[in-house]
């Protein structure tokens, strides 16, 4: 089942919309090796390249894609467990910022981005159907699991699709 549009703030529909599978478990698992082989295509040459001024790195946004799969990955945690307090927004330039992405490889930020997926996609298979529709407030807005799920499926794939297009990667 797909999540409802009110079920998940609107700034998020188009990470949503991009995911067409209707059960977030599988739509979770099969990211998976479409991940793992786009950041396998990657050229190292290509890890410090921002295609404008201003704009973050290839690793800066591999950077991005990980902490956001953190933060929205614990959201649902919180939600799923019945967290009834408002779970914090983040700020992703200050987060940007202050990740300091000069000393690690591409390949080491690939490797923990794949993790991070794993481990996103374990718990999310470990949710009952109750649990994906428990509701929470994140960034003083209500979402659902079964949103942040959707969430975090189609906010890497929107990532992905602006690598492969203004990256030329």
């Amino acid at each position: 089942m797909r999540p409802l549009s009110a079920e998940y703030p609107s700034y998020f529909e188009p990470y949503v919309s991009l995911i067409k599978e209707d059960d977030i478990k599988i739509a979770l698992a099969a990211t998976l090796p479409n991940l793992s082989n786009f950041l396998s295509s990657i050229p190292e040459s290509k890890s410090d390249y921002a295609y404008a001024e201003n704009k973050w790195t290839v690793k800066q946004v591999l950077q991005h894609g990980i902490d956001s799969e953190i933060v929205f990955s614990y959201r649902a945690l919180c939600i799923a467990r019945g967290e009834n307090q408002s779970l914090p927004s983040f700020d992703e330039n200050l987060y940007a910022a202050n990740a300091t992405v000069q000393h690690r490889s591409l390949n080491n930020l690939s490797e923990e981005l794949i993790l991070h997926r794993k481990a996103t996609i374990c718990m999310f298979e470990s949710f009952t159907e109750t649990m994906l529709q428990e509701k929470g407030i994140a960034s003083n807005k209500p979402i659902t699991v079964l949103s942040l799920g959707y969430i975090i499926a189609g906010h890497w794939q929107h990532h992905q699709n602006i690598l492969a297009a203004r990256y030329l990667v």
